[in-house]
């Protein structure tokens, strides 16, 4: 082969790779995990930082289903057949810039076009949108079943009468949308059984949208947030890649924010103010991760569900600084008890005492048996009774209540002193915590799976054992026909 043919063979593989970006995407993880939620979900919001992919994810997972091209790490829901799709921006101009730009290239430059999610052999004939420069109202797109998807191009300037009429399979809105309008586009979906996903950084606060799936999430509804350490240098993706915000750039971007944007630019995080029940940063809570002594004394706190997740957060305590350790969580929606007890026992729960709330007194089926029968049946060293508060001065084991804000205060307290950390890998763990607020006052409780599981397991500290004395006892001691190691 001649070098001419060579370079011939270089220029048509990165044209290719240019051309099909839809067949090369990389995804962080958390953009993996807000495109597998489709699968289970008809409402989606990703509410998170600048800068880190939203509208990638956003165009991947468009592109993919406007094309039936699914790739090899998809676990979200898949169309069979050619779909009739929607995405928008805040304007024509935003919409064309970001949106279009996303999923088809550059506008305007002819030598860009197929240069975005779409694959340019995938790409048919468009419809131009008038008044509007290099604009697209629409494009045909050839799906694997033979058959052409339509993808429609729309801006929040057209207001809720621009989102009324059709029937469509897959909207995506990119940047927050008012509540008229996200009402007309989820009910565009509704007889099609499609699916609405919205892409943005929470600007505006704790307006009725973001409202409503912080405060009010409903069956159907998923919302994550992502932070610039979730598309960091320091994270590596499913291939391996790294990120493209690495540490000097994000420390000079955040010191250009004014202070009280820096949270919600950074982190996602709605401006909340006081209604934070962890106001905190998460960098004075995080740790590198470790391996855990032997002589640490170890504990796992569970909040049980079905329709929303059971979670479980596993905790070492050294005695000497007197610090609890997050190292490992769990949360894992729809499934039994015996799926989430095989998680449990990987991570140590047939040794490790396991802390849970009253609602494991319950019989849920299996014969009669309680939740916290069937856990300790399968193997999980539940602990001999339902968790309480530690007991007040004069009082017995049992008697101290299962209040929450003792362990809230109990929980804040140790972050504000050092006396809490968390492994910095625990990213569902971080992204609960940010959420975790009050409204009117009281507790929030949705998207608060994890947060209760950490309260049993901070105030059941009195509890833990020590794997190093753990196999070194054989001592044990009948608790109502269930056994519990004595060290």
């Amino acid at each position: 082969m001649s070098i001419a043919e060579a370079l011939d063979l270089a220029r048509e593989a990165r044209e290719y790779k240019d051309t099909h970006k839809l067949l090369y995407f990389d995804p962080y993880p958390f953009q993996k995990r807000f495109a597998d939620n489709s699968l289970h979900y008809s409402q989606l919001l990703q509410c998170s930082a600048n800068r880190i992919g939203k509208s990638e994810i956003g165009a991947e997972i468009m592109a993919s289903h406007l094309t039936g091209i699914y790739p090899d790490w998809w676990e979200g829901r898949r169309f069979l057949r050619p779909i009739k799709g929607w995405a928008a921006g805040i304007n024509n101009d935003k919409t064309r810039d970001i949106v279009q730009s996303k999923l088809c290239g550059e506008p305007g430059n002819p030598t860009d076009w197929g240069k975005g999610f779409i694959p340019k052999d995938c790409l048919g004939e468009t419809v131009r949108k008038p008044g509007v420069p290099n604009a697209l109202q629409g494009v045909y797109v050839k799906h694997v079943s033979e058959g052409w998807s339509y993808l429609a191009f729309k801006s929040y300037e057209q207001e809720a009468v621009g989102f009324m009429g059709e029937s469509v399979d897959v909207i995506w809105l990119d940047e927050e949308p008012k509540q008229e309008i996200y009402t007309q586009a989820l009910t565009r979906t509704l007889d099609r059984k499609g699916i609405l996903y919205m892409t943005f950084t929470p600007e505006n606060g704790v307006t009725e949208v973001v409202g409503q799936f912080m405060n009010d999430l409903k069956p159907g509804q998923f919302m994550m947030s992502a932070t610039w350490d979730d598309a960091s240098d320091e994270i590596l993706t499913i291939g391996g890649k790294p990120g493209h915000l690495d540490k000097k750039m994000r420390e000079q971007i955040l010191q250009a924010y004014p202070p009280h944007e820096r949270e919600m630019r950074s982190k996602g995080i709605p401006r909340m103010g006081s209604g934070l029940v962890f106001d905190v940063v998460d960098e004075n809570i995080m740790c590198e991760p470790f391996e855990i002594p032997d002589y640490y004394m170890r504990g796992c706190g569970i909040d049980f569900g079905y329709e929303h997740p059971t979670a479980a957060v596993l905790g070492a305590y050294n005695p000497d600084n007197d610090c609890i350790y997050i190292h490992d969580t769990y949360r894992v929606e729809t499934q039994t008890p015996d799926i989430h007890a095989l998680a449990l026992k990987a991570r140590g729960c047939d040794w490790i005492p396991v802390f849970w709330p009253h609602d494991g007194n319950r019989a849920d089926g299996y014969g009669g048996q309680t939740l916290a029968e069937q856990y300790r049946k399968i193997g999980i060293n539940m602990h001999y009774e339902n968790f309480s508060n530690p007991p007040g001065l004069g009082d017995g084991e049992g008697e101290g209540g299962n209040q929450v804000s003792p362990g809230l205060m109990e929980m804040l307290a140790r972050m504000q002193t050092g006396r809490l950390k968390v492994f910095k890998n625990q990213s569902e763990w971080f992204e609960e915590k940010r959420m975790y607020h009050r409204k009117d006052g009281k507790i929030v409780t949705k998207r608060d799976d994890l947060m209760s599981a950490s309260r049993y397991l901070v105030m059941s500290l009195r509890h833990f054992v020590s794997k190093k004395y753990m196999f070194q006892s054989k001592k044990k001691i009948d608790y109502n026909k269930s056994q519990r190691y004595i060290v």
